[in-house]
C-alpha cells in the first residue's frame, strides 16, 4: 500500500479568525508577500483540494499564477458529495486536470473532469487519500473551506497547518472561521498543534504548525 500523501492545510484569516465575510463571500486577506508564498506552495504540491462550497461561492481557478510563481498546475480536487459543481465552474475549464469526488449515491458526470465516487453518504477522506497515493500523489494542499479544513483536522488526516494572519478585523457572528463543523466537546478531543515557526510577511504574519496526532 503506497504511503498516504502529506496533507498541508493553508489558509488566510483576519485577526479575529474569519476567512470570509458574513455573507460567505471571499475577501482577499493575503497580501502580496503571502500570495507569492501561496502560489509557490501550489507549484510544489501534487494536488490542491477544496470543498464544493468554495467552488459555489468563490469559483476559484486553483492554478499557479505565473506572476507569483513558476511551476506546473497541480491536480485540482473538489469534494462534492452530491455533485453540485456547475458546468461553467473554473475548475472545469480544462486548464488543469480536475478530479471531482462524490459519494457513491451521486450519478453526476462532469465535462473535462474525472469523477471518483468515494464514500456512502459523504466523501471518505481516508479512502480518498489512499486513492491519491495510488496515483503517485505525494503532497495535497487543502485550501478550504472551513468545513473541509475541520474535517481533515478532526479525522487527524492533516500533517501541517499554515495560517496567514491579515491585519484586518472582519467581525460578524455568521462569518466563517478557519475551522467550521460541529467542533469538539470536551476540549481534550481538540486536535493538537505544535507551533514551529512565525514569520512576518509585510503587514501580516505567517504561523506554521505541525499537527500532533
Amino acid at each position: 500500500m503506497p504511503v498516504r500523501p502529506r496533507v498541508i492545510i493553508n489558509a488566510a484569516m483576519s485577526v479575529d479568525g474569519k476567512i470570509a465575510l458574513s455573507d460567505g463571500k471571499a475577501v482577499r486577506l493575503s497580501n502580496e508577500e503571502d500570495l507569492r508564498r501561496v502560489h509557490r506552495l501550489r507549484a510544489e504540491a501534487d494536488a490542491i483540494l477544496v470543498g464544493v462550497g468554495t467552488v459555489l461561492m468563490d469559483d476559484p481557478k486553483l492554478t499557479v499564477k505565473a506572476e507569483y510563481a513558476k511551476g506546473r498546475n497541480p491536480l485540482r480536487v473538489v469534494l462534492d458529495s452530491d455533485g453540485k459543481t456547475p458546468e461553467n465552474a473554473h475548475v472545469l475549464d480544462g486548464t488543469a486536470p480536475t478530479l471531482i469526488v462524490t459519494s457513491a449515491d451521486s450519478t453526476r458526470t462532469f465535462p473535462r473532469a474525472e469523477v471518483l465516487r468515494c464514500g456512502k453518504d459523504e466523501v471518505d477522506l481516508a479512502l480518498l487519500l489512499d486513492h491519491l497515493a495510488s496515483r503517485g500523489i505525494k503532497t495535497v494542499l487543502v485550501e478550504g473551506g472551513s468545513t473541509v479544513i475541520w474535517s481533515f483536522l478532526r479525522h487527524r488526516l492533516a500533517d501541517e497547518l499554515k495560517v496567514f494572519i491579515s491585519s484586518r478585523v472582519l467581525g460578524g457572528h455568521a462569518a466563517p472561521t478557519l475551522a467550521g463543523g460541529q467542533g469538539v466537546t470536551p476540549l481534550d478531543e481538540a486536535p493538537g498543534l505544535r507551533l514551529d515557526r512565525i514569520e512576518r510577511l509585510g503587514d501580516g504574519a505567517l504561523l506554521e504548525y505541525t499537527v500532533v496526532r
